[in-house]
Parts: structure tokens; C-alpha cells; sequence
């Protein structure tokens, strides 16, 4: 075996083993997501079962002998699980119900037409009418064309978009109160697999029209080093979080607390839109209550429990926003981005930071 070979053999191994090892550990968990650590957990055994399956190619085994017909494909998988992982993630009364299960009807299809695929080697003499018509031309879209990897992808990336859809509905729903801060991780374990599922793309598409699927280079599917990465880093993010809460307790307020806050939480906001109070530097809770004619802890009870928020990041949400549409005119480009900040409310450049790396994650430069 030579030297690439023995890399490629490790790295692979390397991520199927602590996908394996970390997606045991991740469906027994009793966190407060148990679900949600399970549904992480098959993503992580599907990919190393994946790993495994390409580890075996490279010693010459599932390529049209015993294995070969024992492992199935199980690509269109991934989007259905990382869609059910979200959604029982930032939905707290989540239960998987029947209707969920309609999710993974491409996989038993998958599963069906890949074992009838296969099973047409039972009837092949090396002629073309040894086959059925279905069989033949079956095997050959199956086989000789990707097929099943462009159906893969695209089910990535419509389960990515509903799965983004159901963690922004959780973001916005005041009966969830999810903490923003707590579910940064889930839109990054989103965006990671739809780079993963470009990449994967590019080189399938490498793979066959440049090599026709005969290519040499980690034997043509280089993205299942990405693969490896990808499912080692996902293992180490599930395992640090698994007891992470994303919701706030709610035990203190009562539904009846919560109506009677939600009017003061609309005065807020209003106030922060129609007035733009949020450029004043030195605006506090106490400095709001009074303009608001209201106590103070009021403004920070409302701000809990309505918004799942709290007044220091709300008011810093404004300002970036207010940043963001200051760098965008172009009659402020002679300006520097501190003193735009400042214009926005901020009253330092560490607060800036600090406000910029908290809400967006990113650096400051990164809202030019």
C-alpha cells in the first residue's frame, strides 16, 4: 500500500471511529435534548458508516463481490436527519410522530432500488438481453452516472432550508424562549454541511467528467477527507453540548404574567424603531423605565420573558443593525467603522467588540 493510500486509510478511520464513538455516547445522553442527541447521533453513524464502507474499497472489498451487495447506499439520508435534529432541538414539546417517518421515504427508495440494482448482477452474462429494460437502463443511471449523489445533495438542501426555517420560526416565537445565544452552534453545523455538500458535488463532478469515475485521487471522491473532518468535528460539537439547555425557564412566569407583559415589550421595541433610542450612549434600564413610565424591573422582566432577551443585547442588536445601514449608504464610505459605531449608540470600541462578536459571532470587520 503506498504512502497516500495509508494516510487516506487513517484519516478515514480516524472520523468513522469518533463518529461511532461519540454518537454512542450521544444516544444514551439524558440532556435536556435526548431526542435531538439522537437524531445527531445517526447523522454521525451514517457518515461513519459511509467512512467505512470507501476504507473498504481501498483494500479491494464492496466492489462487485459479497460487501458489494451487503452495503447499501443510504445518501439521501442526511437531509431528512438534519432537519428532524433541528426541529426537536428549538421545539421543546418535540415527538416524533408517525408523519415524521414520510421524511424517509426517498431513503427507503433509495434502499429498494440500490438492492435491485445491485441484484442484477444474479442475471448478467454480459449481455445487454440477459436484463429487463428497467434493469438495464436502471443500472446504467444508477451506476454510470451520479445519480443518486445529485438526488443526495439536493435533499441537503432543501432539509438545510426547512431546517433553517423551523430554528428562525423558534428564534421568533415568544412561547418557545430559546436562548439565541445556545442555537449559534445549530446554524453552523448547517452551513458546514451545505459547504461539505458543494464540495461533495464538485467532486462527483470531477470524478465523472474528467476521470469517468476511474480517477485515482483518494479513488475518486476526495470530499470523504472532508467527510472524515467534518465527522469528527461534528462529534466533539454534539459531545460539549449535549447538556447545553437552549430554552429559558419559564417556571417564574405565570401565562397571566405574560399577557399582561407583552404590551410593555411592544412599547420597547417601538421605542427602539420609531424613536431610535438605542443611539443614545448612555441609555440604561432605568433611563428606559422612566421615559416609559414604567419600573425598571418590569422593562427587565418583559424582556425575558416576551422577547427572550436581555437589555444590553437588545440595544446592541439595534446598533449593529444601525451599523450595518450606515456602512450600506455610500456617502459614509470616508468614514471609519469606529466612528460609525459610535454614530449607532456605541460608547467604546471594546463595547463594539464585544456586542459584534456576541450577536453576529463575527468579527467587527466582517459587517463591511
Amino acid at each position: 500500500m503506498e504512502a497516500l493510500e495509508v494516510l487516506l486509510v487513517v484519516l478515514l478511520c480516524a472520523g468513522a471511529i469518533q463518529g461511532i464513538t461519540f454518537g454512542i455516547i450521544l444516544w444514551k445522553s439524558k440532556g435536556p435534548h435526548p431526542l435531538a442527541n439522537r437524531f445527531l447521533a445517526a447523522i454521525l453513524f451514517f457518515f461513519s458508516y459511509r467512512l467505512i464502507v470507501e476504507t473498504m474499497k481501498i483494500f479491494e472489498l464492496g466492489r462487485y463481490d459479497f460487501w458489494y451487495h451487503v452495503l447499501l447506499e443510504y445518501n439521501w439520508i442526511y437531509g431528512p436527519l438534519l432537519y428532524l435534529f433541528v426541529l426537536s432541538y428549538v421545539r421543546p414539546k418535540f415527538k416524533l410522530q408517525r408523519i415524521h417517518l414520510l421524511h424517509f421515504i426517498p431513503v427507503l427508495i433509495e434502499v429498494l432500488w440500490s438492492f435491485f440494482i445491485k441484484s442484477q448482477n444474479f442475471y448478467w452474462d454480459g449481455t445487454r438481453e440477459s436484463l429487463s429494460w428497467l434493469g438495464y437502463w436502471g443500472y446504467v443511471v444508477w451506476m454510470h452516472y451520479p445519480t443518486m449523489f445529485v438526488i443526495s445533495a439536493t435533499l441537503i438542501i432543501i432539509y438545510a432550508r426547512k431546517a433553517v426555517k423551523a430554528l428562525n420560526q423558534a428564534l421568533n416565537d415568544p412561547q418557545i424562549r430559546i436562548i439565541p445565544e445556545r442555537v449559534v452552534w445549530i446554524k453552523r453545523v448547517i452551513q458546514v454541511l451545505l459547504v461539505f455538500t458543494a464540495l461533495y458535488l464538485i467532486g462527483i463532478g470531477i470524478d465523472y467528467f474528467f476521470f469517468n469515475y476511474n480517477s485515482n485521487l483518494f479513488y475518486g471522491h476526495p470530499v470523504f477527507v472532508g467527510m472524515a473532518a467534518i465527522t469528527y468535528w461534528l462529534g466533539l460539537e454534539g459531545f460539549s453540548r449535549r447538556n447545553e439547555d437552549a430554552f429559558r425557564s419559564s417556571a417564574t412566569v405565570s401565562e397571566k404574567e405574560l399577557e399582561q407583559l407583552r404590551p410593555l415589550a411592544e412599547k420597547i421595541t417601538a421605542a427602539m424603531v420609531e424613536q431610535q433610542l438605542y443611539r443614545d450612549p448612555e441609555l440604561s434600564v432605568k433611563k428606559l423605565a422612566d421615559l416609559l413610565e414604567t419600573k425598571s424591573y418590569l422593562i427587565t422582566k418583559s424582556l425575558s420573558a416576551v422577547l427572550n432577551t436581555k437589555f444590553n443585547d437588545l440595544v446592541n442588536g439595534y446598533r449593529i443593525e444601525a451599523v450595518k445601514n450606515l456602512l450600506a449608504d455610500p456617502k459614509n464610505e470616508q468614514y471609519t467603522l469606529l466612528s460609525l459605531a459610535y454614530e449607532a449608540g456605541f460608547n467604546s470600541k471594546a463595547s463594539f467588540n464585544r456586542a459584534v462578536k456576541k450577536i453576529t459571532g463575527k468579527s467587527p470587520s466582517a459587517l463591511k
